[in-house]
């Protein structure tokens, strides 16, 4: 009897499975269609950028070679035709090395392809400090003490990641510009900081030694 009983449950079973089945069968489908697309979808997609990214690399290369020949209008235009076209991972280093190449000719212009990215908030803080670094170095001998610290006194703060150039770019700028307050101001900076490499430490000990003493109030 239990036999007859489970068999009538097993058909029982079968009928609403088949009734489910036919009611729900074309939105199953649908939905197996749609994730085998979306699947499909982002495995394209992860492909055309990894080429994407390869061809970048390529051209990359080509660019830093002109550029080791010595090649500088090249390899600007190459590194600027590659800062348009490229994936976000080339980008910004390509408009930073554009920049770089363009110093060679033109100090002022590579200034302000470093400005634009250092007011690109972008690429991110520490490319964005960089810039600021990079450019106000350009402009160091022929910019006032002012400009060269409203550019740089926010990367000289104890959290940047730059202070060091900052600090030394700042204590120069003050003191070609006969501010030696501010001087002693950053060369204490740089002596005070225990993670101020050693180079610079001793640059700047140099410097301290060419400013005339702190006067005693």
């Amino acid at each position: 009897m239990s036999e007859l009983f489970d068999e009538v449950d097993e058909e029982v079973r079968r009928e609403q499975f088949k009734r489910l089945w036919d009611r729900y069968s074309i939105y199953f489908i649908a939905l197996m269609v749609l994730i085998v697309a979306a699947v499909g979808g982002w495995r394209g997609y992860q492909y055309l950028e990894a080429k994407k990214a390869a061809e970048a690399g390529a051209v990359f290369e080509k660019a830093v070679a002109l550029s080791e020949q010595d090649k500088h209008a090249e390899a600007e235009a190459a590194f600027t035709d590659l800062a348009a076209k490229a994936p976000s991972g080339y980008r910004t280093l390509a408009r930073m090395r554009a920049a770089a190449e363009a110093s060679a000719r033109d100090p002022k212009a590579a200034a302000k392809i470093y400005d634009d990215i250092a007011a690109d908030r972008s690429v991110g803080s520490e490319w964005q400090d960089l810039a600021k670094v990079r450019a106000a170095a350009l402009l160091l001998d022929s910019a006032g003490y002012a400009e060269i610290q409203q550019r740089l006194e926010a990367s000289a703060t104890p959290q940047s990641t730059f202070r060091h150039s900052a600090r030394e770019m700042l204590a120069l700028s003050a003191w070609r510009n006969n501010d030696m307050t501010a001087a002693h101001k950053w060369l204490d900076a740089i002596a005070e900081d225990g993670e101020t490499p050693p180079g610079l430490r001793s640059r700047a000990e140099a410097l301290q030694a060419l400013l005339p003493p702190v006067a005693k109030s």
